[in-house]
């Protein structure tokens, strides 16, 4: 049908001056082309929905930049499921997920948060002061559902090396034949400098770096994202040391009823994945020149 064909053009490639369609601004542009004399806004989303098109929304997204995406992706997904170049982890090896959530603000409301209430939501004030930021870096067992924490002023490479020793030098792991460290490629452990850097302080630690932007594949940011809804929102601190004081409180209560996260995203999706993706491939320059 003409019309479901133009909700799935980009309103740009028609001269429209519009970033996505609306069921009115469909209506409008199958009249202008002379398709229907006259249509509601309600009938085109009652057709639109019936194939579940949908031009009103969209979300954000990135083709694989990294030549060795599926490689290095497989790795941390072989890991998850508790093997190591096809060979099953033993009793005494262990996968670590982490990295750093930076600049965490504190701000301080001029009147105190209200509780919820019958018929009430919590309330919290619009205006804030601002008392500064921290950054909270987490590593987390991925096998184990252990967790370790600390809050530190700036994130960076000291910053993450001590977070790094508080782990290596507890038990299990100091002993350990292997720790596995998976991290996204940031600046406190980026590259072959902070594999010397950290494979030199503690000969049984691998540190596995997942391919350029897919922070999605480290397990520590399911973690993140649970602290950013419990902890962090809405943000009602009065100083950096009662929002530190929170976190690591959390960390200690999360921990106590923690349980592994049902990972199931595995080589095989990556690889479906990947094949859907080359079948699209990314958007050349010259095609949106031509476009």
């Amino acid at each position: 049908m003409e019309v479901k064909a133009i909700a799935c053009e980009l309103p740009a490639t028609s001269g429209v001056p519009l970033s996505r369609w609306s069921a009115e601004e469909v209506a409008r542009e199958v009249i202008a082309r002379g398709i229907v004399a006259e249509i509601s806004g309600t009938t085109i989303w009652r057709w639109l929905s019936e194939d579940a098109i949908r031009p009103f929304y969209h979300r954000s997204w990135i083709f694989p930049r990294d030549p060795e995406f599926a490689e290095k992706a497989s790795l941390v997904l072989d890991l998850y499921e508790g093997r190591w170049e096809g060979v099953p982890l033993g009793d005494e090896e262990y996968v670590i997920s982490a990295d750093e959530k930076t600049s965490i603000q504190a701000r301080r409301h001029p009147n105190p948060t209200l509780p919820t209430g019958e018929g009430r939501k919590t309330r919290v004030e619009h205006e804030y002061e601002r008392k500064g930021a921290l950054a909270y870096l987490a590593a987390w067992d991925v096998h184990r559902a252990k967790l370790f924490g600390r809050c530190e002023p700036k994130n960076g490479i000291e910053p993450f090396g001590r977070l790094v020793d508080e782990v290596m030098r507890e038990e299990p792991y100091a002993s350990a034949d292997r720790v596995f460290w998976v991290v996204d490629n940031g600046s406190s452990h980026r590259g072959a400098a902070s594999v010397k850097r950290l494979e030199g302080a503690f000969s049984n630690l691998r540190l596995i770096h997942l391919p350029v932007h897919a922070s999605w594949l480290n397990q520590i940011e399911i973690y993140f994202s649970i602290v950013q809804r419990k902890v962090l929102t809405p943000n009602d601190f009065a100083d950096l040391d009662v929002l530190a004081e929170r976190l690591l409180a959390f960390q200690e209560r999360y921990e106590q009823a923690a349980e592994p996260f049902a990972w199931k995203f595995t080589r095989h999706d990556l690889d479906r994945l990947l094949s859907r993706l080359a079948e699209h491939g990314p958007p050349t320059s010259s095609s949106v020149a031509a476009a």
